[in-house]
């Protein structure tokens, strides 16, 4: 059960990257991580919705809220600085859904598919915003007449 739930974050996960890469690559690269970092404050925040949802305690709901506020942070970090902020949010998420909701009391109300699939979600896509921070794979390659001033200002200067 607990693979079939990993491999369903996995695929849910390569959706996700599939369309910020080429959202990033059409639309700039910011748009890209603008797509991740909404996801990831949404990922954070679902969890205060299980948690309202339930009933879950006072205590609770604001543990969660200050989650998703933790984890907006690190996405708005990562979308206006350097995009290992990001990658850092999508990293330590996975902690929070394990020790809180699979092995913490947070199980009462996290569906457990939810909890596990998660994991590989988010460790998924911090390797992506990782692998395309160093090696630029989802920057938007200049076309046509972008390509051309380009040309004609390297010559204008040289």
């Amino acid at each position: 059960m607990i693979g079939q739930f990993l491999v369903g974050g996995a695929v849910n996960a390569l959706l996700l990257i599939v369309a910020a890469f080429l959202v990033s690559r059409f639309a700039g690269e910011i748009h890209g991580r603008a797509l991740l970092a909404i996801v990831l404050f949404i990922a954070g925040g679902v969890y205060l919705g299980f948690a309202v949802g339930a009933g879950a305690s006072g205590g609770w709901a604001l543990a969660e809220l200050v989650q998703a506020i933790a984890l907006g942070v690190l996405g708005l970090l990562g979308l206006r600085g350097s995009p290992y902020w990001l990658a850092a949010g999508w990293a330590v998420h996975p902690l929070w859904d394990v020790l809180l909701h699979h092995i913490g009391a947070g199980h009462e109300f996290a569906p457990r598919s939810w909890v596990i699939a998660c994991v590989s979600f988010d460790l998924l896509v911090a390797a992506y915003v990782v692998l395309a921070a160093r090696t630029g794979i989802a920057r938007r390659r200049p076309s046509g007449r972008d390509a051309e001033r380009r040309d004609d200002r390297a010559v204008a200067v040289g």
